[in-house]
């Protein structure tokens, strides 16, 4: 979906990760385009070195330079370079696709990490409870980087994606933050995968937004919220929780859509492009 709506000419930046490691088999890519590999930290400084060097050629505007990565390159060890870049103002879209840990590495916690799901490095036993830290709103991060364009996405809501796949194209420096469901990770069968994206969204555990120029919309209001006991219960990762830590996880995602709600209706609470 994300390669169907490119118009201009791509050049693809690759964080390392699970579409890094599933598509470049070198010396083949499953892309027809040009395509940089560099590690895990580095990709949005490999894209700000490409717009450099486009721009000092004034072909900056004839390009699409895109960045896919994944949500440790992007919550974590990448963070800082992709803050730099934003921070600069280079004309670069990039694309998180979340699946909320380190699934290439072994199914280690990452910051994408939910609160009380279980990984390899956040196990449940008589201390832990699976990971005992809340995820980072990166989207909401991003979004006071007074950059274009941020928005949420899913794979159960493909207009919606493929709207804010064209809009992040269209309106650099860009974020898309797209949850992608991992069958293996979270502990589900790959047929659920779409049901299980939409029920993310409609418990409101992953909600869909879009900041452009400043102002915050949810692009998919939920009015009657499905308790998010039913997204929990296909996934073996939340499978030993008690009653008490799914009340937990109700009360915040509950708390953080209120803040959407909040920040819709206060305006223009983001930086404004300039």
């Amino acid at each position: 979906m994300i390669t169907r709506n490119i118009r201009k000419k791509p050049i693809i930046v690759l964080a390392t990760g699970c579409l890094e490691v599933t598509t470049t088999q070198y010396p083949y890519t499953h892309f027809n385009c040009p395509v940089i590999h560099g590690a895990f930290e580095n990709a949005p400084a490999i894209a700000s070195g490409v717009y450099r060097a486009l721009k000092a050629q004034g072909l900056e505007r004839d390009i699409d330079i895109i960045v896919l990565a994944g949500d440790g390159a992007t919550f974590d060890i990448g963070f800082q370079s992709l803050s730099g870049m934003f921070e600069r103002g280079e004309e670069v879209c990039y694309i998180c696709l979340d699946n909320e840990a380190y699934m290439n590495t072994g199914i280690q916690r990452s910051g994408a990490t939910p609160l009380y799901a279980l990984t390899t490095t956040t196990p449940s036993d008589t201390v832990m409870r699976g990971k005992m830290e809340e995820r980072k709103q990166v989207a909401l991060i991003f979004g006071m980087h007074n950059i274009r364009y941020v928005a949420t996405a899913t794979l159960g809501y493909h207009v919606d994606f493929i709207s804010k796949v064209k809009k992040a194209l269209q309106m650099k420096p860009s974020f898309l933050h797209v949850l992608t469901p991992c069958p293996t990770g979270w502990g589900f069968d790959s047929e659920d995968t779409i049901k299980i994206s939409k029920l993310a969204v409609e418990t409101c555990f992953f909600p869909l937004f879009e900041i452009e120029d400043g102002y915050l919309k949810l692009t998919q209001k939920i009015t009657k919220k499905t308790p998010v006991r039913d997204f929990l219960k296909l996934q073996k990762r939340f499978s030993h929780l008690s009653d008490e830590e799914i009340d937990k996880i109700q009360e915040l995602v509950d708390r953080n859509y209120n803040y959407l709600l909040e920040f819709e209706k206060a305006g223009k609470v983001f930086y404004q492009f300039s």
